[in-house]
Formats: structure tokens, sequence, C-alpha cells
């Protein structure tokens, strides 16, 4: 089974570099979307239903903003559209498939760096978030969690990371937080679990200020955060840089396991 996660920073500006022919290249059983940045009146036929995939999404509110989706080749069983808080679902943030045993989720945590309001927002998601995490893990299913969770974990995790222990991403509270999902809520990031010892390869992000991507300044914000057994079962992971669809790049992992 293939997973890809990829923050596409607007699905109508992804497809026109190219994001759905790359798509039917990659064998995926499951590919999760954030910030799609649109809402169904703006979603062609490919965007909705790409060749050989099913189409799910949760629009933000507000046009242009957010939104997260699901494609999957097999149809799920069930769909669950938000976390059932109002002030997190309005801003499209989470879709969960189940397919018997498995959930696949896409998520997309907010950001902070655009000031103060947007942090305190950040946080807020965060600690309803952590409780959610951990009643996944109560339930007994096997859970992929996809996504932008816009936190480096580690100072492996960025390139500059000593000059960004004050800001958004790389805040001391959020990186504890991060470690809280792995140590306390029992959850395994797979491609650290496959990749203990990786840096600018691991990188996801690259802001468009200065030369960011030529000088691969890059920062780890895109994870697939996974249950025990199916983290056991993944056996390769990469993250997709030889053409650019998005400010972020896709992260492409293998599981041995059926769908």
């Amino acid at each position: 089974m293939r997973v890809i996660t990829a923050n596409l920073n607007g699905i109508r500006s992804a497809a026109r570099k190219g994001f759905f022919a790359w798509l039917q290249t990659q064998d995926a059983d499951v590919v999760c979307l954030q910030e799609l940045k649109a809402q169904a009146a703006d979603m062609t036929a490919e965007m909705l239903n790409p060749p050989g995939f099913h189409g799910y999404f949760h629009y933000a509110e507000k046009k242009g903003y957010s939104g997260v989706g699901i494609y999957a080749r097999k149809q799920p069983e069930q769909l669950i559209e938000g976390l059932g808080i109002p002030d997190i679902d309005r801003e499209g943030r989470y879709l969960e498939a189940l397919f018997g045993k498995l959930s696949v989720v896409s998520l997309y945590l907010p950001s902070g760096s655009s000031g103060e309001p947007r942090q305190a927002a950040k946080f807020s998601f965060m600690d309803q978030f952590i409780a959610h995490l951990h009643a996944l893990r109560a339930a007994g299913r096997e859970v992929i969690v996809c996504g932008d969770w816009n936190i480096a974990h580690t100072e492996m995790d960025l390139r500059n990371w000593k000059s960004n222990q004050k800001n958004s991403g790389f805040l001391p509270e959020e990186r504890a937080w991060m470690s809280r999902v792995f140590d306390e809520a029992g959850w395994a990031d797979v491609y650290r679990r496959l990749h203990p010892e990786a840096t600018g390869e691991s990188y996801t992000w690259w802001s468009n200020r200065g030369q960011a991507w030529a000088k691969n300044v890059g920062w780890r914000l895109d994870y697939q955060v996974a249950t025990p057994v199916i983290a056991a079962a993944a056996r390769a992971a990469a993250v997709y840089k030889e053409e650019r669809f998005s400010d972020h790049a896709p992260l492409c992992v293998d599981y041995d396991f059926k769908l």
C-alpha cells in the first residue's frame, strides 16, 4: 500500500504545475491533500475524482483558505469530516477515511507564523487534538495521520534551527507537544523510523523568500504519524523533489499492508 501526503498550497495552482499528471505515475492507494484553497464550486472533474480515484473533501468556510482532501482507490466504508469542534471545523482541517481496521487521516494543523492570534489558535488546536489522538489510539484501530503538522520536531528537521527557536513551527512548546504525541500518546513518526539520521533530504517545505529552495534551506513539516503496528509495516519513505507543485513536497510511504 502506498500512501502519499501533499500540501498543495492551492489545488488549482498544483494542477497547473502538473500534480495530477504526476499522480497518475505513482501507483498510490491513498493520497492525502492539505491546503486546497478551494470550495466545491472551484473543483474540476479531475480534481474531484482523478482517474482511478474516489475523492473526498472537507472544505473551509472561508474562500481560498485551508481545506483537506483524500483520494482513495478503494471506497472507504465511512468518512469522518471534522473533529466536532466548530472553530476548528470551519477551517477544514480534518478528514478521516475508514477502510476495515485501518483509518487514514488528512490533517492540516494551523500555522502560527502570521502573528499572536493564529499562534494562540494553533496552541488551542494542539491542546484539543492530542486528546483526539489518545482516543484514536484507544479505539484499537490502525491509523495513519498524514499531513502538514506545521512543526519541525527536532534540530535535524530544519536547516537553520538555531535562529528559529523563537519562531512558530520550532517553538519549544510545539516541539515538546510533538514529543508527547510520540512518547506519551504512543504514535510513531514513520519517516524518522526509517531514516533516523536524515537531515536535508527529509525537508518537505521551503520558504518562498530568498533562495530557500535552491539552497535547500528547508523544514520537515509534513509527516505520516501512525499507530505502532502499521508504522512497523512501513518499508520505504521518500520526499519527492524532482518536480515542484507547491512550496511543500509530497511525502510518499510504502507499507507492507493490503488495503
